[in-house]
């Protein structure tokens, strides 16, 4: 792939444009011109002449801001994600069209959103009779990032409705960022009880669809597709360790987190899995130190849930165990990293 528009800093977050395609035909309805707007973000529109473009994740999420502001349109990232879906994620989404069911789809797309996207990771969970997919942004202080989050939401939904069909309906849909004065946009989109403030960008529904069977299922052209997904995740070989923080970001919001779940996942042997990190200097208590401590600033500062939820989202059953780890993490105690965060707003 070929970086076009804002590179970044090395080692950032990037992903394909192909899901934000369609933001200059959202500009031109709200009655701007693409073209100047995006100058005045620093972007041309040759960004968008091809979806494997690649922008840096936080880039993205200052160009949505931008675009939010300049139009006056607060919701304009629900707008974006609105017309993306499926399409938009290149071969991993052919690999989700093509999968023998939607359980198996999902987990295809929770297993290789890194090849789209390095900045967020996306989660299935399921308990007892209800599921939830979700969308987790993990780079810290990126502007825009309630427009990306509605935008990622509404992906998802257009994901599941080519899945499941025109009458599929979530049970809910949730977001991170505190509720909007105009829920308008929202409820008519989504047609499902919202809630806002909450732990994650999600949309909760009934676990009986991920048995549902998808009449594209083809095993052969299934086979070639991930094919070619290996070779591309042989490309990203050298980034092995993101790859792990990848996964990781993932499990620890579902509870799979001990060495051999994860190393299941890259087909290999908690031993060998151990020997690879090692080789990068680091280690697998090291990554998920690392992982747990970017979603507990994420959740403390992009929500306002008490240390509590934050505490159980990562899997500590105590909240003072939570704070003794968050203090040997940053030096202070949740409470007190949130304040500070508060008051510098």
């Amino acid at each position: 792939m070929r970086r076009r528009g804002e590179s970044g800093t090395t080692g950032e977050g990037t992903l394909r444009v192909g899901t934000s395609m369609a933001l200059p035909s959202v500009l031109r309805d709200l009655g701007v011109d693409p073209a100047a707007v995006l100058a005045e973000a620093g972007f041309g529109l040759k960004l968008f002449d091809d979806p494997d473009n690649l922008i840096t994740y936080s880039a993205r999420g200052r160009l949505l801001a931008h675009c939010a502001a300049r139009t006056g349109c607060p919701h304009l990232g629900l707008l974006v994600g609105q017309r993306s879906g499926l399409e938009s994620l290149g071969l991993v989404g052919l690999l989700v069209k093509y999968s023998p069911d939607v359980g198996t789809a999902l987990r295809s797309l929770e297993r290789y959103l890194f090849l789209h996207v390095r900045g967020a990771v996306s989660s299935l969970k399921v308990e007892g009779h209800s599921a939830a997919f979700s969308y987790l942004a993990y780079e810290r202080n990126v502007e825009g990032a309630d427009q990306t989050g509605d935008g990622a939401v509404a992906i998802i939904f257009n994901l599941m409705r080519a899945l499941c069909g025109p009458g599929w309906l979530p049970t809910a849909a949730t977001f991170v960022h505190r509720r909007p004065a105009d829920v308008g946009p929202y409820r008519r989109f989504f047609g499902a009880p919202l809630r806002f403030n909450a732990d994650q960008y999600a949309l909760e529904f009934p676990a009986s669809w991920l048995n549902r069977r998808l009449p594209g299922d083809d095993a052969e052209l299934r086979r070639l597709l991930q094919k070619q997904i290996s070779r591309l995740e042989t490309m990203h070989r050298g980034d092995f360790p993101e790859q792990v923080r990848s996964v990781l970001r993932t499990s620890l919001l579902t509870g799979q987190v001990k060495a051999d779940q994860i190393a299941a996942l890259f087909s290999m042997h908690s031993r060998t899995l151990n020997r690879r990190l090692d080789a990068f200097g680091t280690s697998f208590q090291q990554l998920v130190d690392e992982s747990r401590f970017e979603i507990a600033r994420q959740m403390l500062e992009d929500t306002s849930v008490d240390v509590m939820e934050v505490a159980a989202s990562l899997g500590y059953a105590r909240a003072s165990a939570f704070t003794r780890a968050f203090r040997r993490w940053s030096g202070t105690t949740p409470g007190h990293w949130r304040a500070r965060r508060v008051t510098r707003a």
